[in-house]
């Protein structure tokens, strides 16, 4: 008989995955997964705007050069979403 694991910890989902939030909103993470990897696979696909003309921008190059993802993750602004690897309960802040 396998004995009880207990109960799922908060924002796991199953299977290793789990959620974080993105304005509010949960969305699931594949373990490993970057902050942009996992916006972009729940269809996230812009969080923001250049300077002058509005332009809706998100993942662009993927590896770190352009400044085009930039989030504010658990409250540490300018963070490149390509870049930093999601954990349980993260909270993402676009605007």
């Amino acid at each position: 008989m396998t004995p009880d694991p207990g109960p799922t910890p908060p924002g796991v989902v199953d299977a290793g995955r789990f959620t974080m939030s993105v304005d509010g909103r949960r969305i699931p993470v594949e373990p490993g997964q970057t902050v942009g990897a996992a916006m972009l696979a729940a269809g996230i696909r812009s969080w923001r705007t250049t300077r002058f003309a509005a332009e809706p921008r998100g993942l662009f190059c993927g590896i770190g050069v352009c400044f085009d993802c930039l989030v504010t993750l658990n409250g540490t602004p300018s963070l490149r979403a390509c870049q930093v690897t999601a954990h349980p309960d993260d909270e993402v802040t676009t605007t």
